[in-house]
């Protein structure tokens, strides 16, 4: 699967990117991550301006998004385009597999500041999608986030299938060794369910601690 992500700080990807999961699918070559940003599309490098009808802050161009976005498509068909929005369509693991099944490229437009000109949506169809009912000052951590999720939808990415917790009984309690942790003079130990190798009660167990 290839993102490219349209963003006037694609360096802020990089911490992310160059770790653990997602830094070993991109050098096994499962995913690909390309950088659009919209300051080269412009002679002055000016991405924005003030809002028309008046209002604090700043909206990035229309045009320089546009280009960008257009070098992103080259002369590919069938590439989906993400606009990023705290108005839009909350995201989620149902959207996330049906995006990554469905498209092998996707195209995520990063806002920042006031947000970006909203022709670029209609110039594109672009599909308006929000990681969260807050606001961010700018579109490069929801992109990170959306791009993780869906890196684990790819075959590959994961070492096994089974690692895709939707896909499974799984909880947010898990435990390891030592079985029994001693602190301030008190003992905490591993619910003895577990280490029982019982699989029926074992997932029981989980299911009531999904609740």
């Amino acid at each position: 699967m290839i993102f490219h992500v349209v963003t006037i700080f694609p360096q802020s990807f990089d911490s992310y990117l160059n770790e653990s999961i997602l830094a070993r699918a991109i050098k096994d070559k499962k995913i690909q991550v390309k950088f659009y940003n919209p300051r080269d599309y412009v002679k002055d490098g000016r991405v924005d301006y003030k809002p028309y009808g008046g209002g604090p802050g700043m909206v990035m161009r229309v045009e320089p998004v546009a280009r960008a976005i257009q070098k992103a498509l080259g002369k590919k068909k069938g590439i989906k385009i993400i606009f990023l929005s705290p108005s839009g369509k909350l995201f989620d693991n149902t959207i996330a597999k049906t995006l990554s099944k469905k498209y092998k490229e996707m195209v995520i437009v990063c806002g920042n500041y006031e947000g970006i000109d909203a022709r670029i949506k209609k110039i594109f169809k672009a599909q308006e999608i929000s990681i969260g009912n807050y606001i961010l000052t700018g579109g490069a951590l929801p992109a990170m986030i959306m791009i993780d999720v869906m890196a684990r939808q790819v075959k590959g990415v994961l070492h096994t299938e089974e690692s895709l917790e939707e896909n499974r009984v799984a909880c947010s309690e898990v435990y390891t060794r030592p079985e029994v942790f001693k602190f301030k003079n008190k003992n905490y130990k591993v619910p003895k369910v577990l280490l029982s190798g019982h699989h029926k009660k074992i997932e029981e167990w989980k299911k009531k601690k999904q609740k």
